[in-house]
């Protein structure tokens, strides 16, 4: 191995160790019906972001969701938590990475509904969607990030 060659190692282990990305996988656990096909495809988005995923089935979603805090306007099809965040629906990984960053003071995430485009719900088509983040004592949503598509 040459210098140049031992100094670009170098260089990129110590952005390895320094970086987040490379730190242990946060855990996603993620409720969803057994014959829910999109949820395994958004767990897989999850999983090829850096992420560990345990998958329970449930055909009791509603009461999953009710135990979260999560209110009707905000469902969609799964419920996940990782690290003390609830995140419901379709939330790109990038989204839920920037709340374990930022660590606001939010119960979660959620992509209320089933968006055509969104992560595990690629069809084809893109529909323009808002991932919300709602607190602990108001449910109010606010925008957390927004994807539009011309």
């Amino acid at each position: 191995m040459t210098p140049l060659h031992r100094l670009i190692l170098a260089g990129a282990l110590l952005t390895a160790a320094a970086s987040p990305a490379w730190a242990e996988a946060p855990l996603v656990e993620m409720h969803k019906d057994p014959n829910c096909g999109c949820c395994t495809a958004w767990a897989e988005h999850m999983e090829e972001a850096g992420f560990e995923v345990r998958q329970h089935e449930t055909r009791d979603m509603r009461a999953v969701k009710i135990e979260h805090g999560l209110t009707p306007g905000l469902a969609s099809c799964h419920t996940a938590v990782v690290d003390g965040y609830v995140i419901e629906g379709h939330v790109p990984a990038s989204d839920v990475r920037r709340l374990l960053d930022e660590r606001p003071d939010l119960a979660g995430l959620a992509v209320p509904g089933m968006p055509h485009g969104s992560p595990g719900m690629e069809t084809g088509r893109h529909d323009d969607y808002t991932v919300l983040g709602w607190r602990h004592d108001d449910r109010t949503p606010s925008v957390f990030a927004e994807y539009t598509h011309d």
